[in-house]
């Protein structure tokens, strides 16, 4: 019997030195996407996925986001005051009652890998979820990528990586697969991975994103894995390590992937979970086409005088 996926391991140590200022005193998973944090989207993705225990892997400076999921009795006590009971449901949903959360500490940034490990003693010998909240994946109403990877596991019974296709050229960013998904195979097995391989060395284009479902191997396996690319402990060299033992299979999941730990990404998600929001999407998509329009008048008014 393929044991159930209860747990999920959130790496949030991480300084988000991309986003300073912005960063300094506030943990970039606490970054709003119009008006939720990050780490908010992810929690609710692992909660629809069925994972009741979530791990969050923290440093000095993210104590922001453990209080985000604490109950806060004074602001409850404030909105009943003040009558505002839509407001207060909201922030009592923030973690729904069933779902668990604790914290523990890395107390040094030794990579992804390291960050993983220092969850141990929470997960304990059971398989495990892990997300990265910079890679925010919009399913715009489907089944959330998570959803979809803890599905496949259930088919298969061994680890499972979301990928997608990236540009040839970026590989170097990335941990990449070496795989050959047949025409419409969503779920097809890994012969190897490699983290950050140059384009010319690249086994495809296929690049694993921020999230995973591990078995309890992978743990044991970090406990000897030494230092990798960056000088840091890959988790990336951990799963190498366990296709040797065990097999495992890259999922190329549905929906649209942003990287929110770049600048760019975060506008751009923010820009498309805006359109789509229930109460603002309607008044902020006729302010972008009045933008558009008033810009697109500049440049004609430019290009008649001759400019």
């Amino acid at each position: 019997m393929i044991a159930p996926v209860t747990k999920a391991v959130f790496p949030v140590a991480g300084l988000g030195s991309r986003f300073l200022p912005a960063t300094k005193a506030i943990p970039k998973e606490m970054l709003p996407v119009v008006d939720k944090p990050l780490i908010q989207y992810a929690a609710e993705e692992a909660a629809a996925a069925g994972i009741t225990d979530l791990i969050l892997v923290t440093g000095r400076s993210k104590r922001a986001i453990e209080d985000h999921f604490d109950k806060n009795v004074e602001l409850e006590a404030e909105l009943i005051e003040r009558n505002k009971l839509e407001l207060l449901e909201e922030l009592r949903d923030i973690l729904p009652g069933h779902i668990t959360c604790v914290a523990v500490r890395q107390a040094e940034p030794l990579g992804l890998g390291h960050a993983v490990l220092c969850a141990l003693p929470a997960v304990g010998d059971a398989p495990f979820a892990v997300f990265l909240p910079d890679d925010f994946i919009y399913a715009r109403g489907g089944p959330g990528c998570m959803r979809q990877i803890v599905d496949a596991y259930g088919q298969c019974g061994h680890s499972v990586l979301a990928v997608q296709r990236v540009d040839p050229a970026q590989t170097d960013r990335y941990g990449v697969v070496d795989a050959a998904p047949a025409q419409g195979q969503k779920l097809t097995p890994i012969h190897a991975i490699v983290e950050k391989p140059a384009p010319v060395d690249a086994p495809s284009n296929l690049a694993v994103v921020g999230r995973y479902v591990l078995t309890p191997k992978v743990m044991q396996l970090l406990k000897t894995t030494g230092r990798g690319a960056g000088g840091e402990i890959q988790l990336t060299d951990a799963i190498a390590t366990l296709l040797e033992t065990e097999p495992v299979s890259a999922y190329e999941f549905d929906g649209q992937r942003f990287d929110c730990g770049a600048k760019l990404g975060f506008l751009q998600a923010f820009f498309e979970l805006a359109l789509d929001h229930p109460g603002l999407g309607h008044e902020f998509r006729r302010y972008v086409e009045a933008r558009i329009g008033r810009q697109r008048n500049w440049a004609l008014e430019k290009s008649a005088a001759g400019e």
